[in-house]
């Protein structure tokens, strides 16, 4: 049984390196702080305007920033030192949560100061990702990165299911300002730990100001890795066609019969597929001995797209709930492969802007999903439209890997990458690209 565990189990061999352990842990606070302010900001936004059409003003000013400077932030990742990046950014979203806390703390009665705060800590966040990701390889050995990004992944999907459930358990006791507050500490907690980290300077250009230029490299750059390209591209199809999250009430309400005005139905519908990635990245530890990291990419978004299927054509919660979280495991498996393959297919000097492009991608992608499946819901029913969407996923999916076939035949080599980390001097690895 317990080599049967050590098969199974998450890898946690990273974690035996100090300074990944570090990022990690400051990665945890700030996937559960980020969804405590994700909870008190909207609930804020409602209490002061008593309308939802704010909350959802509130959603798109934070969604722009996320956005824009993803892209920016990425480019910035690639030309600076990432950890004096990390640094300036973490300190950043820290301050704004203080001001959060104090907006709330006084009372003030207008929502503007609250939407204004949220999109300058989003700046910061969207900045602040791509030069936390982009680092991992420089701080672990290449044969470690597919453990290592399957860490990552699961703190934030921890992030996900554990940080709203917090705010809502302690909302009503402590108060919505003292969530902002909690998330301050914490977050002022984070900086110490990117302080301890080692210098992350650029392999090979010097320090410099990053420019639109940077930016636009990026997306050339793209353009001629197809393996990442790809990975995107699977990301896409996954997200728009398959994300049905904006059926959930309807669906609640008129196929599992809760009340209106939300009940137990819904809250299991949102939470289905977080667990399920939750448990599936706590047994991820097989993901380490798997090469064909485009094939698992390959793979796993076809899954998806039959869980969403499945869950389309389901009448009983229980097995409704069953396919979503089944989904939220593949989902977790094709994002540990897709990062992997980002670690491992991009350059040093360009993982920063990979990273900033996987975050508009990631963030866009749900937001297009919210209208495709709204408006095709509205037409078909929500049933028919998660089921529709399910089948477009394997089709859009099986063509795309038709169209690409590096992404089906990229396998990972770490010998690729260079030395482990600690042993090519104080920049960490220098590494191209996996094998095809």
């Amino acid at each position: 049984m317990r080599r049967l565990l050590g098969k199974i189990a998450i890898d946690t061999r990273p974690l035996g390196i100090p300074a990944y352990r570090r990022l990690w842990v400051s990665t945890i606070v700030t996937a559960v702080g980020s969804q405590l302010t994700a909870v008190a900001v909207p609930k804020q936004v409602y209490d002061i305007t008593g309308s939802s059409a704010w909350v959802g003003v509130a959603a798109g000013v934070a969604l722009v920033p996320l956005l824009v400077f993803g892209l920016y932030g990425g480019a910035v990742a690639d030309v600076v030192d990432r950890r004096k990046l990390l640094l300036v950014t973490n300190t950043g979203i820290a301050v704004t949560s203080v001001l959060l806390w104090v907006q709330a703390a006084v009372g003030m009665s207008s929502v503007w100061p609250v939407i204004a705060l949220l999109g300058l800590q989003q700046v910061f966040f969207a900045a602040n990702a791509p030069a936390r990701t982009a680092s991992i390889a420089r701080l672990v050995p290449p044969e470690m990165i597919p453990a290592a990004t399957s860490l990552g992944a699961t703190v934030m999907t921890f992030g996900g299911v554990f940080g709203p459930m917090a705010a809502g358990a302690l909302m009503p006791v402590l108060g919505l300002p003292t969530l902002y507050l909690i998330d301050a500490v914490a977050l002022t907690a984070t900086i110490w730990a990117v302080w301890k980290l080692p210098p992350l300077p650029p392999l090979n250009a010097p320090s410099r100001h990053a420019g639109l230029r940077d930016v636009v490299d990026g997306f050339k750059y793209l353009a001629v890795q197809k393996v990442l390209l790809a990975s995107f591209l699977l990301d896409i199809i996954a997200m728009v066609f398959g994300m049905p999250r904006a059926l959930f009430p309807e669906m609640a309400e008129q196929t599992f019969g809760d009340p209106p005005g939300g009940g137990w139905a819904l809250g299991w519908l949102f939470a289905a597929m977080p667990l399920g990635g939750l448990l599936c990245g706590l047994l991820s530890g097989w993901t380490s001995r798997i090469s064909r990291h485009g094939a698992g990419v390959v793979l796993a978004v076809i899954a998806w797209g039959l869980f969403m299927l499945g869950f389309g054509l389901s009448n009983a919660l229980w097995l409704a709930v069953l396919f979503l979280a089944l989904g939220g495991a593949a989902d977790i498996v094709s994002m540990v492969f897709r990062n992997a393959i980002l670690q491992t297919a991009a350059s040093d000097d360009m993982r920063g802007r990979m990273q900033g492009v996987f975050i508009v991608v990631v963030a866009g992608g749900p937001r297009l999903a919210d209208l495709a499946h709204g408006t095709t819901g509205a037409l078909i029913g929500p049933g028919p439209a998660s089921a529709v969407g399910g089948v477009l996923v394997v089709i859009a999916t099986v063509a795309a890997a038709f169209l690409l076939p590096v992404v089906w035949r990229y396998r990972f080599t770490p010998e690729q990458l260079g030395p482990p980390a600690g042993k090519a001097g104080p920049a960490g690895p220098v590494g191209p690209a996996g094998k095809v």
